[in-house]
């Protein structure tokens, strides 16, 4: 079946890649946008996702002006935000800083916002912002050493991925786990639907 319209996910990530095919849906190209990352000052953790899932899709947008292949695409973004409190947790790079991250989230909740940001063919924008509460188990000197010495906290936001080791840290969780994961699916779908764009038809024939 010939497919109407392409998506442009504007991420390299292959966790979102991974849930996007999960929902049968295959991008039909990857665009990491390299943006600056960095939050202003005082701002919040939710205003960050929403930002920033904005400020990459726009990215993605202007790379692809006046490209004829891709006239029409839709562009989908996604940027996820750990934060206790107002604190956000950055991307831990450093064995230094996902300690620091581990020590701030071992046994207390914190929040996970993902913000979504779709730009349809005809290029109005839509947006959805996510939020999972996450607790963690009070973690031993022991568990934290050995999480770091897998490396698996490398690259990730609150130097943790769910879907990984860190799993077995969740004590307990409100709200949707593939938000935690990168990509809220339930409402990734409802916002791709909502504009036009078939899923469904997408989905392999068994």
């Amino acid at each position: 079946m010939a497919l109407k319209y392409k998506l442009i996910l504007a991420s390299g990530s292959p966790r979102r890649v991974d849930l996007l095919n999960q929902a049968g849906i295959e991008p039909s190209r990857l665009m990491p946008m390299d943006i600056d990352e960095t939050p202003k000052k005082s701002e919040h953790p939710r205003s960050l996702a929403r930002r920033l899932s904005a400020e990459k899709a726009e990215a993605a947008l202007a790379a692809i002006k006046g490209d004829i292949t891709w006239k029409g695409s839709y562009i989908l973004s996604a940027d996820t935000v750990v934060a206790v409190g107002r604190r956000i947790l950055g991307k831990a790079e450093f064995a230094d800083e996902a300690l620091s991250s581990l020590h701030l989230l071992s046994g207390r909740n914190h929040l996970v916002y993902t913000g979504i940001c779709l730009v349809t063919p005809d290029r109005k924008i839509r947006q959805k912002i996510v939020e999972t509460k996450v607790r963690f188990k009070r973690l031993s000197g022991f568990e934290i050493e050995n999480y770091l010495a897998s490396g698996q906290w490398r690259g990730k936001a609150g130097a943790y991925g769910i879907q990984g080791l860190a799993g077995t840290f969740v004590q307990k969780m409100v709200g949707s786990y593939t938000n935690v994961v990168g990509l809220p699916l339930y409402e990734t779908i409802l916002l791709l639907t909502g504009e036009g764009f078939d899923v469904h038809s997408r989905w392999p024939e068994g």
